[in-house]
């Protein structure tokens, strides 16, 4: 397994209770999916989606606990050695661009990829600030640093409302945990992403709970889904459809026999299906692997991956840490991402962003780490349309703040929302007809779109 996945609220990515496929066949999956079949239910559209092109499908990889935009994107090497740190700057593929030395691929494929540096907000918790770019919505309230919390739908969520399954493939996928603010809100339980947990790493890896039972065949789990049909048919039409709890049930669990007899999702699945090779250019680690799984989805068609990788909240020893196998794990296997989805023809369908909930303080502390630091971060995106070798707005010459074309979550939000064709101005309502906008005064970053 990867290292360290908690902040410094000690939350652990494994927090959350997961709700599996586990028991398909049986009671197991069916007292979950009646508890999800309880959940808040969708919201109803009050507009269609814009027309015209969008993204297939977005990978955000989420670097839990706020990376640092000087060891990452935005190093100042002009600025005194308590604020420059002790990593040196590099150049990179772009004339003119450059990055830390603790991210050399990525400063390898930057002429694929656009940097923001100006994005800021005002949030220095883990909760809020998670809430926020993973939304596009502030909280409401103040959030504790630990806090599981989700006010507003997630953007996968949102995803997965308007795309919805297809074939079986699952909308919405979370590896290996879902983000604290990756929940659906009043959307309702069934736009909450598939967690694929696990080690992608270890040998005969599999997803966990959607691959049939040994002395089960797909002939006999689908003639059993028919026998059950059959039986259910009287009390259907019997009953107010549009009332009945077990209406709801059964579509949960349609969702689950169709995924676990989807060839396109078992073939997704099936890391052993892909070339050596590949595996070893993303790095034969969970993190690597997991990036690898993300591009077989989106390959298949799911449209929302998030890869959540915690242990960004380097509040000590931040130096040491990037020299380790953590960065070195991300910058290789989001460089492979991005050569990958290029080579294979789908970086133009396929938008990657990779980001955490801020940046970290402008000078280094006494632990020799960072703190929080939301005025100033750093987010890549690749794909989509995205400008390749850009860099988008500034920070000020000692990394303090966002100074030059600067943008708040909102508009980053509107701008996902809006390469992946979503009206990011539609007002949705609550299940008790509150209207909610989906994003409240966001505007497009106009140079990812150029």
């Amino acid at each position: 397994m990867d290292g360290p996945t908690h902040n410094c609220a000690g939350v652990r990515r494994r927090d959350f209770i997961q709700l599996g496929l586990g028991g398909l066949l049986g009671m197991g999956l069916a007292d979950g999916l009646r508890l999800k079949a309880h959940a808040a239910p969708s919201a109803r559209v009050a507009s269609p989606a814009p027309a015209g092109p969008r993204a297939a499908s977005c990978i955000l990889i989420w670097l839990d606990g706020g990376p640092s935009h000087y060891e990452t994107f935005d190093p100042k090497p002009d600025a005194p050695s308590d604020i420059r740190g002790s990593f040196k700057d590099i150049a990179t593929s772009v004339p003119g661009i450059r990055f830390s030395e603790a991210v050399p691929e990525l400063a390898k494929v930057a002429d694929k990829s656009a940097i923001i540096r100006s994005i800021c907000h005002k949030d220095p918790n883990h909760g809020g600030g998670n809430h926020y770019l993973m939304t596009g919505s502030p909280t409401p309230v103040p959030v504790a640093c630990g806090a599981f919390v989700t006010f507003h739908p997630s953007m996968g969520s949102v995803v997965s409302w308007k795309r919805g399954p297809r074939d079986g493939i699952p909308p919405y996928v979370s590896m290996p945990s879902v983000t604290r603010s990756g929940g659906p809100n009043f959307l309702g339980g069934q736009h909450a992403p598939f967690v694929i947990d696990g080690s992608p790493n270890s040998a005969g890896f599999r997803v966990r709970d959607v691959v049939l039972p040994s002395d089960i065949s797909e002939g006999r789990a689908a003639s059993r889904r028919e026998l059950r049909a059959a039986l259910d048919s009287m009390k259907r039409h019997a009953d107010k459809l549009a009332e009945d709890p077990a209406v709801a049930f059964d579509q949960y669990l349609a969702q689950g026999v169709n995924l676990v007899l989807s060839s396109k999702a078992q073939n997704a699945f099936d890391l052993a299906r892909e070339d050596g090779k590949v595996r070893d250019a993303y790095g034969r680690n969970d993190f690597g692997q997991r990036l690898l799984m993300a591009r077989r989805l989106v390959e298949v068609g799911v449209p929302w991956v998030t890869v959540n990788s915690g242990g960004w909240d380097h509040h000590t020893k931040l130096f040491e840490a990037y020299k380790g196998d953590q960065v070195r794990n991300m910058d290789r296997g989001v460089a492979a991402l991005i050569r990958d989805l290029d080579e294979r023809g789908l970086l133009d369908s396929t938008l990657v962003v990779l980001l955490g909930e801020f940046g970290r303080t402008p000078k280094v502390n006494k632990d020799v780490g960072r703190d929080h630091w939301p005025h100033a971060m750093s987010v890549l995106m690749a794909g989509a349309g995205c400008p390749r070798g850009a860099v988008i707005g500034a920070t000020d010459a000692k990394g303090y703040a966002a100074s030059d074309t600067v943008h708040k979550p909102e508009d980053f939000t509107a701008s996902i929302y809006l390469k992946m064709g979503i009206d990011p101005s539609e007002v949705l309502h609550t299940n008790t007809g509150r209207p909610v906008q989906l994003v409240n005064n966001g505007r497009r970053i106009q140079q990812l779109f150029a």
